[in-house]
C-alpha cells in the first residue's frame, strides 16, 4: 500500500544566517543577504576556483575554505589575491565557512562585503566542520511528507497507525497513552526521510494534543505528563486500521508480509481489522512487543515449524 500525502515538501529550503551559526556554532563575519538558501546535500572546497578554473562549479553548494585553501591564497601575489578573491565571491553560493579559527583572508572578507555574501568561521577543523554539516543538511533537506494518522512510542518501538478517519486511531492512542506509552503525533504526523528511515514528529502548532470525538480537544502533557510525549520518533511499522470485513481473508499466522510506501520506503505493515469488542490497544502492544522480538532474531513461525517437526518424530 502507498501512503495518501497531504503536503509535498521540496527538498530545498531557506535558513537565516543566525539560525544556522546557532545551529552549527558558527562566527558570523559577514551577513550579507541574512537568507541561506540551501538546496543540495553537498559541499564544496573551492581550490580550483581560487586557481581560475570556474567549468563545472557547482555554486547552489556551501562553500568551505580550510588550511589547504588558505595557504594557497596566501601564496599569491596580492594582487592576484584580490583579484581570485573578487571573481569566487562574484558567483552567488549559499554562505562561505572558514574552518579551524584561521584568519580571514582580507580580500576575501572584502569580496563577501562587496558582493553582499554570507561569511562565517568555525572552530572546527575542516573534515569534523564537514562531517557536522553534512548531518545536519540532511536532516534540514530531508523530502518531507504530512500524513494523516497518529503517531506512537510502543515499548521503544516507533508505531505510526493509518486507516480512514473515524475508524479509532486516536482512542487507541489514548488507551495506549493511558497504559504508560508515549505520543508524538495525533491527526497530522509530519515525516522525514533521514538515511533511509523515516523520522516522525508533530506540526508545533497541535504538538502533544489530541482530538477525541464527543471529547474535542485534550493536552496530553498537561493531562499526563510530560512523559507520556516525545518531541520525535522512528517509525518502525505501519499499523492500517480498517473496519472488519467479513469476506476478507485476515492473517492468522503471521506468515504475510505486507508494506506501506511512504517516501519510497516500504515499511513493515500489519493490517488491523476493528470491530467492537477487540482491544486494538492491547492487539498493538502485542504487535510492538513481536517486532521487538523479531529484531532480536526470534520469529514464532520458526519456532511452531520447529514443535510440528519434533512432534512427528516422536
Amino acid at each position: 500500500m502507498s501512503v495518501k500525502i497531504k503536503e509535498l515538501v521540496e527538498n530545498e529550503t531557506d535558513v537565516t544566517v543566525e539560525e544556522l551559526a546557532e545551529r552549527l556554532n558558527l562566527e558570523i563575519i559577514n551577513k550579507g543577504s541574512g537568507i541561506v538558501h540551501m538546496a543540495t546535500f553537498n559541499v564544496s572546497r573551492p581550490g580550483l576556483q581560487f586557481a581560475g578554473y570556474y567549468e563545472h562549479f557547482s555554486q547552489e553548494r556551501v562553500q568551505i575554505v580550510g588550511e589547504m585553501e588558505t595557504s594557497y591564497l596566501l601564496n599569491m601575489k596580492p594582487e592576484e589575491r584580490k583579484k581570485a578573491c573578487d571573481k569566487f565571491c562574484q558567483y552567488d553560493f549559499p554562505c562561505l565557512v572558514i574552518t579551524t579559527v584561521l584568519e580571514p583572508i582580507k580580500e576575501l572578507v572584502e569580496g563577501a562585503v562587496k558582493y553582499n555574501r554570507v561569511l562565517l568561521r568555525s572552530k572546527l577543523r575542516t573534515t569534523a566542520f564537514v562531517n557536522e554539516l553534512s548531518i545536519y543538511l540532511n536532516e534540514l533537506l530531508a523530502p518531507t511528507i504530512t500524513i494523516h494518522g497518529v503517531l506512537v512510542d510502543l515499548y521503544g518501538v516507533g508505531v505510526l497507525l493509518v486507516g480512514h478517519s473515524s475508524v479509532g486511531k486516536s482512542e487507541s492512542a489514548l488507551e495506549l497513552i493511558q497504559r504508560g506509552h508515549r505520543l508524538v503525533a495525533d491527526d497530522a504526523v509530519c515525516l522525514k526521510r533521514v538515511n533511509d528511515r523515516l523520522v516522525g514528529s508533530a506540526p508545533v502548532k497541535i504538538r502533544h494534543l489530541m482530538e477525541i470525538r464527543g471529547l474535542g480537544i485534550i493536552d496530553v502533557e498537561k493531562m499526563y505528563g510530560s512523559g507520556s510525549v516525545r518531541q520525535t520518533k522512528m517509525v518502525d511499522f505501519v499499523a492500517c486500521l480498517e473496519d472488519w470485513n467479513e469476506e476478507k481473508q485476515y492473517d492468522r499466522l503471521g506468515d504475510e508480509t505486507h508494506t506501506y510506501n511512504i517516501l519510497d520506503i516500504d515499511m513493515p505493515e500489519y493490517i488491523i481489522p476493528v470491530r467492537p469488542g477487540r482491544n486494538v490497544a492491547s492487539i498493538l502492544e502485542a504487535a510492538a512487543r513481536n517486532f521487538r522480538a523479531k529484531l532480536l532474531g526470534y520469529n514464532v513461525m520458526d519456532e511452531l515449524m520447529f514443535r510440528a517437526i519434533l512432534e512427528n518424530k516422536n
